[in-house]
């Protein structure tokens, strides 16, 4: 098993990055901060006719026909470099319409005229294939069409009509847009089972990905500091607190991008354990993303504590996805409960 990124692979990935870094910059996420979207919207139709949001989706469906791998690496370079808008979401949303023969909502989704928001059940609900309803936490969902939903037993796409009486909300992430809605009896607009297709899975791996990419990304903006920041005529790199720091970032950055690529081929070969190492995946890519984080922000010295520095961003970002589609905690509990593989 071949773990490491193909040719094909990093041309890919770097044509992702170079759309991302020029019509996508971060200092964007500052500039649209009161905006309702997060991204604008003819750059994302740009990106979507890139294929950023249907890589993985069969070419019969109007998508690349690429492996989850190549899916787990676009997510660790859109986490790289702190892309914003929908696409987590809007992916997955894409996968359930194929899976239902909705063609036309692929194809408006892989134009870029339709993104799918993510809503997360927080309070005593119920997602299932005749219906949802419960108090949820809505992501990204100013100009989505679609909202995904995922339960415990599939996942679905609603109508973003289901929800009324949106309540916007402060996000910690200045590049993501959070509100809360409760919904008493909703409709399902498709819903594909987990047995059909393991899309509760699939957003845990994606989401973790961004995580490793935000990790490596710290990781890399600590270290060239310390190579370049000169105090007292020596670069603080070469004390050991700083040098020992940028170690032990890279070590998680490391580790993260493995386990993710690991659980990526277990998913896409159905491995018994793919569950046990998707989980896996999310922890470790979770814990490596906001100790890196912290660590960068304390490396960076007093600027990296200021609002105009970039530190702050990927941190962030970094809470916002380690809380998508579960908790912490849940993540751990279940990981723990599954015990090692065999």
């Amino acid at each position: 098993m071949d773990l490491l990124p193909s040719d094909e692979q990093l041309d890919i990935v770097s044509a992702a990055a170079d759309f991302i870094s020029s019509r996508m910059p971060i200092e964007d996420i500052r500039r649209r901060v009161d905006e309702q979207t997060s991204a604008d919207v003819d750059i994302w139709r740009e990106g979507a006719e890139l294929g950023l949001t249907t890589l993985g989706l069969p070419e019969e469906h109007g998508g690349s026909g690429r492996g989850l791998d190549d899916e787990v690496l676009l997510f660790a370079t859109l986490g790289q470099h702190l892309a914003t808008g929908p696409f987590l979401a809007t992916t997955l949303g894409a996968r359930i319409a194929a899976h239902c023969g909705d063609t036309e909502l692929v194809a408006r989704i892989a134009d870029g005229r339709a993104l799918v928001g993510l809503a997360e059940l927080r309070d005593g609900g119920a997602v299932g294939p005749d219906g949802f309803k419960g108090t949820f936490d809505l992501i990204d969902a100013p100009g989505a069409g679609h909202l995904l939903l995922i339960g415990d037993d599939g996942a679905a796409l609603v109508d973003a009509a289901e929800f009324s009486d949106i309540e916007s909300l402060e996000s910690i992430d200045p590049g993501t847009r959070l509100a809360t809605a409760t919904v008493t009896a909703g409709s399902i607009l498709h819903w594909v089972p987990a047995t059909v297709d393991p899309i509760r899975d699939r957003a845990l791996l994606l989401s973790a990905a961004g995580l490793a990419g935000i990790a490596q990304a710290v990781a890399d903006m600590a270290t060239q500091h310390a190579k370049t920041r000169v105090q007292f005529g020596r670069p603080i790199g070469v004390h050991q607190a700083v040098k020992h720091a940028c170690t032990d970032m890279a070590v998680r950055a490391e580790a993260a991008r493995s386990l993710v690529y690991f659980a990526a081929a277990a998913l896409q070969a159905g491995r018994r354990d793919f569950e046990f190492q998707v989980l896996a995946a999310r922890a470790a890519a979770s814990s490596a993303a906001i100790d890196n984080g912290a660590a960068n922000i304390q490396i960076q010295g007093g600027m990296g504590y200021t609002y105009e520095h970039n530190a702050h961003l990927f941190l962030k970002r970094a809470h916002v996805l380690a809380h998508l589609i579960d908790e912490p905690t849940d993540v751990l509990a279940e990981l723990l409960e599954q015990g090692a593989p065999q």
